[in-house]
């Protein structure tokens, strides 16, 4: 890692001044040589000046797109750990889409309202995104939560665990599904996605001697459904007072 730090200050700082100081004068010796009393502007594009310091503003930004793609990565590798790496990966690549917007907004202005951010149907969808994704898993949990001991002492030795967090991450994705299909009208599609649970759940199912985790999956699927169901009808209905 400290390798990696080092490349910074082995960088030959004097000979980077220097270059841009002789391409600074090179593009003054350019304009001096090409002056055109009619067009008085340096960055006339007209003109070969102007054309001139167009290369020079786009190489410019490339390499400050470049040097701070480098430092962000030179900054997470020095600071990711196995706790925070997803964490830091997802700010890398947040830091790297501003730079990108940021130089695209300098070049070609573009108008950003944030007020819009603000209003009452985004604030409502997303209300209902997290009562989808996080409170109703809440709810679940609370509901569920007489049957969870009795499942787990069901279970029959040697028939391996879950993954960690897996079945919060499948009912928040779930929901997710459900509440976006509401949206769209596609109710086929919640039959066509229960359908597909049921298969990958048949294992489960199928388990004779484990009549509790069948009614404790079923409870649970049932429950995740129905939330996501209530929630899309919910907001259609609010996003429509809102709207008429």
């Amino acid at each position: 890692m400290r390798r990696r730090i080092n490349i910074i200050s082995n960088i030959d700082w004097l000979l980077i001044v220097l270059y841009l100081l002789m391409v600074f004068l090179g593009w003054i010796n350019i304009y001096a040589a090409e002056f055109n009393e009619e067009h008085t502007s340096m960055i006339d594009m007209s003109q070969r000046y102007g054309m001139q310091f167009f290369y020079i503003m786009t190489a410019l930004i490339i390499a400050f797109i470049v040097i701070t793609h480098f430092l962000f990565d030179l900054g997470k590798l020095y600071l990711t750990n196995p706790k925070n790496y997803r964490w830091l990966f997802v700010a890398d690549q947040i830091l790297h889409l501003l730079v990108l917007g940021g130089v695209v907004y300098w070049i070609a202005p573009f108008p950003l309202d944030f007020t819009e951010l603000c209003t009452e149907s985004t604030l409502l969808f997303i209300t209902f995104l997290v009562f989808v994704t996080y409170v109703s898993g809440i709810i679940m949990r609370m509901l569920l939560a007489p049957y969870i001991d009795e499942v787990d002492k069901s279970d029959e030795p040697g028939e391996g665990g879950s993954l960690k967090n897996a079945g919060t991450y499948i009912g928040m994705l779930e929901r997710l599904f459900v509440f976006g299909f509401i949206l769209m009208q596609q109710w086929a599609a919640i039959g066509l996605l229960i359908a597909a649970k049921s298969v990958f759940r048949f294992g489960d199912l199928n388990k004779g001697k484990n009549r509790k985790l069948t009614e404790y999956v079923l409870i649970g699927t049932l429950l995740s459904f129905g939330l996501a169901m209530l929630s899309g009808m919910c907001y259609q209905y609010l996003a429509d007072l809102l709207t008429s």
